[in-house]
């Protein structure tokens, strides 16, 4: 998911430098989702991955 993220940063950058001004926001704006997306998912994994094993 991060890596979706990373891409669609790095073709918002592109397309921003190219002047494909309306591309650049929705390609940063899906960068920006995927990005959140990405931290709630790993947030929710620390907190599962780390349940204590019943002795």
């Amino acid at each position: 998911m991060l890596g979706w993220a990373l891409a669609f940063l790095v073709i918002a950058l592109i397309a921003g430098v190219l002047g494909f001004t309306g591309l650049a926001g929705t390609a940063a704006g899906i960068a920006k989702i995927l990005f959140f997306v990405f931290l709630v998912i790993f947030i929710i994994s620390l907190f599962v991955g780390r349940r204590r094993p019943t002795v």
